[in-house]
């Protein structure tokens, strides 16, 4: 028999899977408070002498790993926990400071695994035998130059003024409340449409990164959702500039203070936090990945308030 004009089937299949889909989107932001819990519960529980212990490396490692690729700002976070750990003050603080560069050579090594065949297709766009790959390394370039030169300009600069909890505070409200208010259009352009100029716009807004509790990843991504790209992308497009942005850091920072962290820490600790940021900005990258297909940048915007209004309260009561 056919179904009464009456009946609203359709009603009732669509309530569930909105159900689902807060019921999911409940338990995400639950799991993130619950990590940024324990993660402050450590921090008061390890010895904070100054020292880098293997926990303290495993602790900072999986901050890393975790929020490198998501709109959350890596460095807010690590500066945040480093005061929590007792880490980065006084005559250890040029160790401190580039062993949380040095293991972002784990985050690099998960994009390089996670965008293998995108890379090879890079590679052969070098030596011309992939047109396409060659037009996507030239924008990925253009992409590159702005907050390179900026940051080896005013690198120093930023350093001494900003890289302090309050400035990052301010930078994890205002990016909250920006990704709660701004919802993008929905985009056309893919990751082999983008144009130079295009490469250019996203490349400007990764400055705004440099000041740490921006994030990168926002910036960039944000960048190519206003330009027109669809997300798929505006996170492809991100994570290649990150393995870029991270990898000319990351070096540099190492080739000018490397001698430091290794008479202050040795060898094998950093190296156990960057494993430890390799496996998990493995799964957080791949998460992402996932998550935006389904779900909007706003889910962000409300871990990025709740997590600046934690960081208060901790400043209020002299833990950090």
């Amino acid at each position: 028999m056919g179904s009464s004009p009456h009946e609203p089937p359709q009603r009732h299949l669509v309530r569930p899977r909105r159900s689902n889909q807060i019921d999911l989107r409940t338990r995400n932001l639950q799991w993130g408070a619950v990590a940024v819990g324990l993660v402050v519960l450590a921090a008061f529980l390890i010895d904070s002498s100054g020292l880098l212990t293997p926990i303290k490396a495993i602790i900072l490692g999986a901050v890393e790993g975790i929020t490198e690729f998501l709109p959350v700002s890596s460095t807010g976070h690590l500066l945040v926990v480093q005061r929590l750990l007792g880490l980065g003050d006084g005559a250890g603080k040029t160790a401190a400071d580039t062993y949380v560069v040095s293991i972002q050579i784990g985050a690099i090594l998960a994009v390089v695994a996670l965008y293998r065949q995108r890379l090879v297709q890079l590679a052969r766009g070098v030596i011309g035998l992939d047109a396409e790959g060659r037009a996507l390394l030239v924008r990925l370039a253009v992409a590159f130059v702005p907050a390179a030169v900026v940051g080896v300009l005013l690198g120093d600069t930023i350093k001494a003024q900003l890289f302090c909890v309050w400035p990052v505070v301010v930078a994890w409200i205002a990016g909250g409340v920006f990704l709660l208010w701004w919802s993008p259009p929905p985009g056309s352009i893919t990751i082999t449409t983008l144009t130079v100029r295009h490469a250019a716009i996203i490349g400007a807004a990764q400055i705004l990164a440099l000041w740490p509790g921006v994030s990168r990843s926002l910036a960039t991504i944000v960048a190519a959702l206003a330009i027109g790209a669809t997300m798929a992308a505006s996170v492809e497009f991100s994570f290649l500039l990150g393995l870029a942005t991270l990898s000319a850091a990351t070096f540099y920072d190492l080739g000018k203070n490397g001698s430091t962290l290794v008479a202050d820490y040795g060898i094998v600790t950093p190296v156990l936090g960057a494993v430890v940021a390799f496996l998990t900005a493995y799964v957080a990258a791949r998460w992402l990945v996932a998550t935006l297909r389904t779900r909007p940048l706003a889910i962000f915007g409300r871990y990025r308030i709740g997590v600046a209004l934690l960081v208060m309260v901790l400043l209020g009561v002299g833990a950090i």
